[in-house]
């Protein structure tokens, strides 16, 4: 299934949301995000100024991964900076839920999680 099928991502576009930070130890994958949040989700706010819709800083984890592959080092990835001068590496382009795992693909690598559990947080 796709990610947009998922309750948890109700009202959030991951493909116009962008990837701050990842980091993967032990069984825990965590990616720091800045998510587009659209009027559908219990989160969204009136979009700031030269805003396109409400951004907020979030974070995707998967716990208790059996198995990651296909991450890619942060050194290994181009990044982008913002006119505010903060740093992104890219979005989400492919994220989907099967049995078993998760996968998702984007400039931080084509990724593939065995196992575990989806944690999606967005921080107000």
């Amino acid at each position: 299934m796709d990610w947009y099928q998922v309750e948890a991502f109700k009202g959030i576009d991951l493909t116009d949301s962008f990837v701050l930070d990842w980091s993967y130890e032990n069984d825990r994958l965590r990616f720091e995000l800045e998510v587009s949040i659209w009027p559908e989700s219990k989160y969204y706010a009136e979009p700031k100024l030269n805003e396109y819709t409400c951004y907020r800083k979030a974070t995707l984890q998967f716990i208790n991964a059996i198995s990651v592959s296909g991450l890619k080092p942060k050194p290994a990835v181009m990044s982008s900076i913002d006119p505010d001068g903060s740093i992104d590496y890219g979005n989400i382009d492919i994220f989907q839920v099967f049995d078993g795992g998760f996968e998702l693909k984007g400039n931080f690598g084509s990724v593939k999680i065995f196992g575990g559990e989806l944690l999606f947080e967005i921080h107000i």
